[in-house]
């Protein structure tokens, strides 16, 4: 079960529903596939809409990672997403969100802020 005050995010894969965590160490390997800039780059990016495909891709297989996944992004090019790739780049804002919201911060009934 996806536990938003954790940081939890769901995403259907296959037809199976995997939980997606970005944990430290997910962060970490997220920051080194990132083709260029930091975190906070990758934030803004989200906040201004400039995301692209690789940025949605990076964050998804970091939370599935994050959340006990043992693939790689390769594993996901030939992955039917439920709600295909909108929903994909929304899960990911929603991590992302989620890996930097404080204890207190609200989070919407549609898991925004």
């Amino acid at each position: 079960m996806a536990n938003p005050w954790r940081g939890d995010v769901a995403l259907t894969l296959d037809g199976q529903r995997r939980v997606m965590r970005l944990t430290l160490g997910a962060l970490a390997e997220l920051e080194e596939t990132l083709d260029s800039g930091t975190l906070v780059d990758l934030v803004q990016r989200f906040e201004g809409g400039g995301f692209g495909t690789r940025d949605v891709l990076a964050l998804i297989v970091a939370g599935l990672r994050g959340g006990g996944w043992q693939g790689t992004a390769r594993d996901l090019l030939c992955a039917e997403i439920e709600g295909g790739p909108m929903v994909a780049a929304r899960a990911a804002a929603e991590l992302l969100a989620r890996a930097f919201m404080l204890p207190g911060d609200a989070v919407g009934a549609d898991g925004g802020l």
